[in-house]
């Protein structure tokens, strides 16, 4: 009886350790937890800076188009190399 109670006392000491100590231990889990939430608030830092970025890249490009727009509408404005051609409503 008493080598039985020491065998499971060896093998309740071996559980331990590995739980506690070995590398898929306790600490090693909390210590990826830790990592992991820290990656995650990162992760998500990044998106809204990609989303808020990629709106002001919106932003600019339609900006622009209105600026042309109505630098060609009304100032009569033209790119280099482009030829601006009128056409005037016939009257009778």
């Amino acid at each position: 009886m008493r080598l039985v109670t020491l065998v499971l006392l060896a093998l309740l000491g071996l559980v331990h350790h590995e739980l506690w100590l070995d590398k898929g231990g306790v600490q090693n889990v909390r210590a990826l937890r830790t990592q992991l939430q820290a990656q995650e608030q990162a992760n998500a830092q990044a998106r809204a800076l990609n989303e808020r970025m990629a709106s002001e890249v919106a932003d600019l490009r339609e900006g622009l188009e209105m600026v042309e727009e109505r630098a060609r509408g009304e100032l009569g404005m033209l790119k280099p190399d482009e030829v601006l051609v009128q056409l005037a409503p016939v009257r009778h």
